[in-house]
């Protein structure tokens, strides 16, 4: 089975969206990112309506707060139909419980429980900025296992790290554990405000579970094209 690559919808309305989605080939064959601009400007009901349409969906939200409260939002966001959502790895190990607790309560009967992943350091997070701004005493590669390795034994299903960390971190951590990486450009396309990124076929050979994309796909002339172009290579 072809490993995922999710490609980031960073739309702000249901026209930029559906013109989008229509270059981008059937439903069953795409794997979408919804992140926080289109969630907050269509609502929940945009995501349930993607979903009846059959794309699978990340809803990426990165919830963070008390765990009561991710335990609710999570339950509610089960109800969806997607396929994997976020929370902060800096929230702490309860949290993140709690939010896969509330996946789990609020999965709909016959439905698969929503794959959990944990954020550890964004990757426009730079080891500058982690250690002048974030104060921590570590360097990036411990940083991140620390929070892989707290995540995991909190009943996360996976992280989201830099697709520079998977190789040491495929080292360190084992069992069925996924590594989702953002940051991915083709060796055409600029890093943007990424600061820790790689190529699709670099991502591969790291070890990634599934890639994020989402300019170099959606910005393109041909998103089709340059959509299948990195399913390609990364597989």
């Amino acid at each position: 089975m072809a490993k995922p690559v999710f490609v980031a919808l960073d739309v702000d309305s249901k026209t930029k969206l559906d013109s989008l989605l229509a270059s981008l080939g059937k439903p069953q064959d795409t794997t979408i990112k919804v992140g926080m601009e289109l969630f907050y400007h269509e609502g929940p009901a945009i995501v349930k309506e993607l979903a009846d349409k059959g794309y699978h969906i990340f809803l990426d939200l990165k919830l963070h707060d008390i765990p009561n409260t991710v335990y609710s939002a999570a339950k509610q966001l089960a109800h969806l139909g997607i396929e994997y959502t976020t929370v902060h790895a800096l929230g702490g190990s309860q949290m993140i419980k709690a939010a896969k607790d509330g996946l789990i309560e609020g999965t709909p009967a016959g439905r698969s429980v929503p794959k959990l992943l944990a954020v550890t350091e964004l990757t426009s997070i730079s080891d500058q900025v982690l250690t002048n701004e974030q104060h921590c005493a570590l360097p990036m590669n411990e940083q991140v296992l620390s929070l892989a390795s707290m995540a995991q034994k909190a009943g996360a299903d996976g992280i989201i790290c830099s697709p520079l960390e998977v190789k040491e971190l495929h080292q360190k951590i084992t069992g069925n554990f996924l590594f989702v990486t953002p940051g991915i450009r083709p060796k055409t396309s600029g890093s943007d405000d990424q600061a820790r990124t790689a190529t699709p076929q670099e991502a591969r050979k790291f070890g990634s579970s599934a890639i994020v994309v989402g300019r170099p796909i959606t910005l393109a002339s041909d998103p089709q094209a340059a959509y299948e172009a990195i399913k390609k290579e990364f597989n």
